[in-house]
């Protein structure tokens, strides 16, 4: 039995551009969806479940920014941006609201399918997966449970949903209990390149990764804590 095709959404208002995306992406087997608006995009990508969506920053009406804040307040799926070159401040409000990667145009269709399916690796486990996750590859704090085979997070015995990279920051700090990590550390093995000093993504992913443990479990969201003047660390209770 053949697993089931993967579905992406493509939202860019240049037609030349969705055609292209679609046309690299569907000979990688994707199933693929386009939009040329924001308020279509959010329309589709709210009412449907996509595997990851690819959103272009510059669209008439919503623009990129608006659609990714609003889609991570009902969604996770997984979000890479398309932002023109120079346009750093946009890749960084980008990360700010939830985005998991960006592409900057005029990119490479290569690149963009190598950063789609390094984010797919990521966020899909749990599509494959049975509930018994490998017990040697979970990590298990009093208020907190990482079931790293299924990507799965608890707090407080509640599952709570994560965007890709709001689960390997959490992760990456509960390998190393009690250690400190700088900002620029974290950038650096997190979102695997240099963001030369876009050190506000660091500080609004663990804002939105404290916020969504809160609702389940105050504990567990005290386990992240500011190290003031270094970083963060996941704290183990005592």
């Amino acid at each position: 039995m053949s697993e089931q095709l993967q579905r992406i959404l493509v939202v860019d208002d240049e037609e030349r551009i969705r055609r292209l995306l679609k046309m690299y992406l569907e000979k990688e087997g994707y199933v693929i969806e386009e939009a040329e608006d924001g308020e279509n995009a959010l329309r589709m990508a709210t009412s449907s479940d996509f595997d990851l969506v690819l959103l272009d920053v510059m669209l008439p009406g919503i623009d990129g920014i608006e659609v990714c804040t609003r889609l991570r307040q009902v969604k996770s799926t997984p979000v890479i941006m398309l932002t023109a070159k120079g346009e750093e401040m946009n890749r960084v409000q980008g990360f700010e609201v939830g985005a998991d990667d960006y592409v900057v145009k005029p990119f490479s269709p290569r690149e963009v399918i190598y950063r789609v399916k390094a984010i797919l690796r990521r966020s899909s486990a749990t599509a494959y997966l049975t509930k018994e996750a490998n017990s040697s590859n979970n990590i298990v704090f009093p208020h907190l449970v990482i079931e790293h085979d299924a990507h799965r997070v608890s707090a407080g015995g509640q599952e709570v949903s994560l965007t890709p990279k709001e689960y390997e920051l959490l992760h990456y700090l509960a390998v190393s209990p009690d250690k400190v990590f700088s900002r620029e550390e974290l950038l650096k093995d997190v979102w695997n390149y240099e963001f030369f000093g876009d050190l506000r993504t660091v500080d609004t992913h663990v804002k939105r990764l404290r916020e969504k443990l809160n609702k389940v479990s105050p504990d567990a969201a005290a386990m992240i804590t500011t190290v003031w003047g270094v970083g963060y660390k996941l704290e183990v209770p005592k």
